[in-house]
């Protein structure tokens, strides 16, 4: 559509009451000059997330709000917001607020100024604000995935990333594709580039995750993704003959 936004910031949230308004005003200041929108996404959640976002809208015009029926977590609601989207350009970031939306702009830029090889731009946190066992459990989780699935990335479990919105919507879907979008976008012929970015505290609410919780699914997506590793066969490019 000629009205189509070039930049669709999507960002999954779930009994995110607290943090939601203040991030969402934070990323319409860091995107403010471009064309952009913002689809937040709420899983459902069980507080007032929906009402203090659509309440929003008149200060934000660039928000749209999507709700899904019920609980479905957050790879699904990323990919339900990049479906909503309409720019080419998809940044992501966690609905926690520990993602800072000033980094988003640059990851963007980096993407847009690369080859068209170039599908993701992820950042890297620096200075996690995350409790000590957090950290370790991220720190081994990470070095078991790089060697197992050899997708040259330091931290996927940073919510924050650019990446083309056609290369997304590629990929097969499964729950918990957010940690493995690096490998899948090799898988498909792609490449990835990391930046450095900042990592704030959680102000508000609780985290939903656990590192035991973390550590059951990871195992089985590990061996998934291997799965489908295993299976890709490489065209070489394609060519119309005419």
């Amino acid at each position: 559509m000629a009205s189509a936004p070039q930049i669709s910031v999507v960002v999954p949230v779930f009994d995110e009451e607290g943090a939601a308004p203040a991030l969402a005003r934070e990323i319409a200041a860091a995107f403010r000059g471009r064309s952009f929108e913002i689809v937040f996404v709420d899983d459902a959640s069980r507080d007032g997330t929906r009402a203090a976002l659509s309440a929003l809208k008149g200060e934000i015009p660039e928000l749209r709000v999507v709700a899904h029926r019920k609980n479905a977590g957050q790879s699904r609601a990323i990919r339900t917001g990049v479906l909503a989207a309409r720019g080419e350009v998809i940044v992501t970031l966690d609905g926690d607020g520990q993602n800072d939306p000033a980094d988003g702009p640059a990851l963007v830029d980096a993407l847009l100024a690369g080859p068209p090889e170039l599908a993701m731009v992820g950042g890297q946190r620096v200075k996690r604000q995350d409790s000590q066992a957090k950290k370790i459990a991220s720190k081994i989780g990470n070095g078991v995935r790089r060697r197992l699935l050899r997708d040259d990335a330091a931290d996927t479990g940073c919510g924050l990333k650019a990446i083309r919105r056609e290369v997304f919507l590629r990929l097969p879907y499964f729950d918990h594709i957010h940690r493995y979008l690096p490998a899948l976008v090799i898988r498909e012929g792609y490449r990835s580039e990391y930046r450095p970015v900042n990592h704030r505290h959680r102000e508000t609410g609780r985290s939903k995750y656990t590192n035991l919780g973390r550590l059951w699914a990871s195992l089985s997506d590990l061996f998934g993704v291997m799965w489908l590793q295993s299976r890709a066969r490489d065209p070489g490019g394609y060519d119309e003959v005419r």
